[in-house]
């Protein structure tokens, strides 16, 4: 009799426990959903591209991004390490070259207000990757955000240009465009389905070589490592329905996105 009590009152502990620990992910994915959340993480984002030229290569880009706030969380900087994998693409087999690729660094300032939450801010392009993976060139502009977050929805913008304004003067110069837009929908306990494609425009490229228009959706979830440490994973398949000639068909992008306490900052541990 003794063991049946001991056995139901562990039962409705662990799910006492359990429901504890799946509305503290809840509320956590939604508040990691938003860009201009007052949140320290460091994203690892791999991208591999298929399909590139006659013989179908594969190009890899492991984008390591942290991001951290500062100044209240009135500004968001995110600075972006590329780390590439660049296949030989005039052969079946053999790699051209891989390492670092150009570094970019952009900080949103939140503007408060009703309606909208918006961000605006600087990218700059730093050419760290040389001849082989980067443009040599430096370049920067004007990065701009937008989104709302009605119940479990999130849903917004992200756009910038950068024009090259110093570097190798024998390189093409660089006027290009982003477009990030993303949706999210939480499920509960750390759950959610969302969609992140990613619209480039290459303004210098022929007319039917400038745009890659990538299509499609994934989901993820956010768990506790321990029990303790958040730590955010998502996937996502992307077709682009519009590419250059010499372009990538499709995308597989896998995230691991490690949510680090404010704290770390100021030796008191985790807070």
């Amino acid at each position: 009799m003794k063991k049946r009590i001991y056995l139901v009152l562990f039962q409705v502990f662990f799910i006492a426990l359990t429901a504890g620990a799946q509305d503290k992910a809840a509320e956590l994915s939604k508040e990691v959903a938003n860009p201009l959340a007052d949140i320290i993480s460091i994203p690892f984002q791999n991208n591999l591209n298929g399909n590139y030229g006659p013989y179908n290569r594969n190009l890899n880009v492991l984008n390591i991004q942290p991001v951290f706030p500062l100044m209240g969380g009135k500004l968001i900087t995110r600075t972006i390490f590329p780390i590439v994998r660049i296949p030989d693409f005039a052969e079946e087999k053999g790699k051209f070259s891989s390492g670092l690729s150009d570094i970019v660094f952009t900080a949103f300032y939140s503007i408060e207000g009703k309606g909208p939450m918006m961000g605006i801010g600087p990218v700059v392009e730093i050419p760290t990757g040389g001849a082989k993976r980067g443009s040599q060139k430096w370049s920067a502009g004007p990065s701009f955000l937008i989104l709302v977050d009605p119940g479990d929805w999130t849903l917004g913008a992200l756009v910038n240009n950068t024009w090259s304004f110093a570097g190798n003067e024998n390189r093409e110069e660089v006027n290009h465009m982003l477009l990030n837009l993303f949706i999210v929908k939480q499920l509960g306990e750390g759950w959610y389905v969302n969609s992140a494609p990613i619209i480039t425009a290459d303004w210098t490229a022929e007319s039917g070589d400038k745009w890659i228009v990538p299509v499609g959706a994934g989901g993820g979830k956010l768990v506790y490592l321990g029990g303790k440490r958040p730590v955010n994973l998502q996937t996502q398949m992307y077709y682009n329905v519009v590419r250059p000639d010499f372009g990538p068909e499709w995308q597989w992008r896998f995230q691991v996105q490690i949510i680090l306490p404010k704290s770390i900052f100021s030796g008191k541990g985790d807070g």
